[in-house]
């Protein structure tokens, strides 16, 4: 009898080979002074890469896989998502399309980047899939997909394809695991980027340190931006916040996330203690200046 795995093997191993073929034309090697990252073409003449690798300053270009290279400028970057989006002159280049799908716990993915131009393949397992987040910098994730795979700092930006073939993300570091960015959050955010060149975020004008209280936890303010929103309601210097929107505050990491783009302009309670005494505030989050 006829070992199967003698058919399924080879057509799996063809079938992997063929999806990087097709998809390797719209992957590049990323320089940025002495940072190297992965990127895709996102959409002509505008290229998606993850933003923890890229430089701060400097020159940036791009490699394809045929060895030519390009110049590139910045467009665009979030810190929060993870997510930087480049300019280039496009040419004939050819961009991905990018899928919505979330993939299922246990499906095979590969990621494709690139290595000084050189197009490199790996293939993986989705090892976590859960509900939309929020980073630690306070970005909202539409999906929380982890990956196991061994991932070089160079080859964060990398596509990520599913078993079909469809791009369904990308592959960043993450704290001790391999993240997928989802599609739908690199157009959300892409899309923003592409037309402001920022996200937008919210902004209180405070400089907060945590304190553990008899009865939980607390923000103690330990400045105050005078020409802020914090200011205009009357918060002050050595307050101490308990409360954000008749709920107990959770920490001070869980307010900041709650500084998100859509958080502009909305009106929220804050309970405060000030010398001991109880004091209730109301706050209009402005948007945060630019760097």
């Amino acid at each position: 009898m006829t070992d199967p795995t003698a058919r399924i093997l080879p057509s799996l191993s063809s079938a992997l080979a063929d999806m990087v073929a097709r998809t390797k034309s719209a992957i590049v090697s990323v320089h940025s002074h002495r940072s190297r990252a992965t990127g895709f073409i996102w959409k002509p003449g505008l290229i998606v890469t993850a933003d923890e690798p890229l430089a701060d300053e400097g020159e940036v270009s791009i490699r394809f896989p045929d060895g030519s290279e390009r110049p590139a400028s910045i467009a665009g970057r979030d810190h929060t998502t993870d997510i930087a989006l480049l300019r280039f002159d496009a040419g004939n280049s050819t961009p991905v399309a990018l899928s919505p799908i979330v993939p299922d716990l246990g499906s095979l993915a590969v990621v494709i980047a690139a290595e000084q131009g050189v197009t490199t393949a790996a293939l993986g397992m989705i090892s976590l899939v859960g509900s939309r987040w929020r980073s630690m910098r306070g970005g909202e994730i539409d999906a929380r997909i982890e990956l196991d795979v061994r991932l070089r700092r160079s080859h964060e930006g990398g596509l990520v394809l599913n078993a079909s073939g469809e791009a369904i993300g990308m592959a960043v570091q993450g704290v001790r695991r391999i993240l997928v960015i989802p599609s739908a959050t690199i157009d959300r955010i892409a899309a923003r980027l592409e037309i402001h060149g920022r996200i937008a975020r919210g902004y209180l004008g405070l400089g907060l340190q945590p304190v553990e209280l008899d009865d939980g936890l607390g923000a103690m303010v330990m400045s105050v931006d005078r020409a802020g929103p914090a200011a205009a309601a009357g918060i002050r210097q050595g307050d101490i916040i308990v409360g954000w929107n008749n709920e107990k505050l959770s920490g001070v990491r869980s307010l900041l996330r709650s500084l998100g783009p859509d958080s502009i302009g909305s009106v929220v309670d804050v309970a405060i203690r000030r010398a001991g005494e109880a004091v209730q505030v109301r706050l209009t989050i402005g948007e945060r200046p630019e760097a």
